[in-house]
């Protein structure tokens, strides 16, 4: 592709932490954007942002039609799951995320769209403990994981069957602002402002963790560009042990903070190696930007100026 095409883009689930982050990015470079929320979901995220919005239930196709001929995207980025909390991944609902994957493909194609973008996860490949690739097997031992990898299947298939240009993200660890405080980095800040040791694993596994500004540049990557199709790993290419990840961040918020290392038992399949191979993404031209020190210290801004906001209640 020469040059930047500006592109109408509906992002739903436009009001989750990730949703946001791409709402804002589209709009910085120029795109017009319809930021599709669940009713009552994520609102305040995009407080103050130049786009047109819209509350619907995803389930609802003939509302979620009348939205999109009236916008008239080109393209759509569905980020909208239920379910995805730990707690939720072992529950066999996550399989009606399939179901919801394949009515807004089939919705996309009738209104003739020319890209429909997904949102994956390392969760897809299961617990294989080396840097993985787009074309390794997948091995999911989570519903959540298994809904994952069906969903891209059946998203795949069925645009190729109407010519529609199709994109996969499969995310591994994000973090930034506006996160959920149930995820790590936001549950450790708050207990470390709060003056409470944090429960944690020994934390020998490594982890590759990507600011969310990152995230999105990818997620604006695969939109403008043709040639971006089928699965892409997104993550950042690095992964530093756990356990110096959180000694970094726990000295951006209290050095005299206590990490608990070994107060917990790892899990069943506990992942011990988290990386993915992005040389997919780097043949768009995307490379993530923002150092781990830097994206922790902005992180942990965000929540210190914000001790209980929606979605960062204090942690038990």
């Amino acid at each position: 592709m020469t040059g930047r095409r500006m592109f109408r883009t509906a992002i739903l689930g436009a009001g989750g932490f990730l949703g946001a982050w791409l709402t804002r990015e589209l709009l910085a470079s120029g795109h017009a954007v319809l930021a599709v929320t669940r009713p009552g979901g994520g609102e305040w995220r995009l407080a103050g942002l130049a786009c047109a919005r819209a509350a619907a239930d995803l389930a609802d196709t003939d509302a979620l039609r009348w939205l999109l001929r009236e916008f008239r995207p080109q393209s759509i980025v569905n980020m909208a799951w239920s379910g995805v909390a730990n707690a939720h991944h072992d529950d066999p609902a996550q399989a009606g995320n399939v179901a919801m994957t394949v009515r807004l493909v089939a919705l996309a194609a009738e209104l003739r769209l020319s890209c429909f973008v997904g949102v994956g996860s390392q969760a897809e490949y299961g617990p294989q403990n080396r840097i993985l690739r787009e074309c390794d097997e997948l091995r999911p031992t989570t519903h959540y994981g298994r809904a994952k990898a069906d969903a891209g299947r059946e998203a795949a298939r069925l645009c190729a069957d109407s010519g529609m240009r199709f994109a996969w993200l499969r995310v591994f660890s994000t973090y930034g602002a506006m996160d959920n405080g149930k995820w790590l980095i936001p549950m450790a800040i708050s207990r470390l402002l709060h003056g409470k040791p944090v429960p944690l694993t020994g934390c020998e596994q490594r982890w590759s963790f990507l600011h969310a500004s990152d995230a999105a540049a990818a997620f604006r990557a695969v939109v403008e560009h043709d040639e971006a199709n089928g699965m892409f790993n997104l993550g950042h290419p690095e992964a530093l042990s756990l356990k110096e990840t959180l000694i970094r961040l726990r000295d951006f918020v209290n050095p005299h903070g206590i990490l608990d290392f070994g107060r917990l038992p790892y899990g069943l399949n506990q992942v011990m190696l988290l990386q993915p191979d992005v040389h997919r993404l780097h043949r768009l031209g995307w490379q993530p930007k923002v150092e781990l020190d830097a994206g922790l210290r902005e992180t942990v801004r965000w929540f210190t100026d914000r001790p209980t906001p929606q979605g960062f209640p204090l942690a038990p």
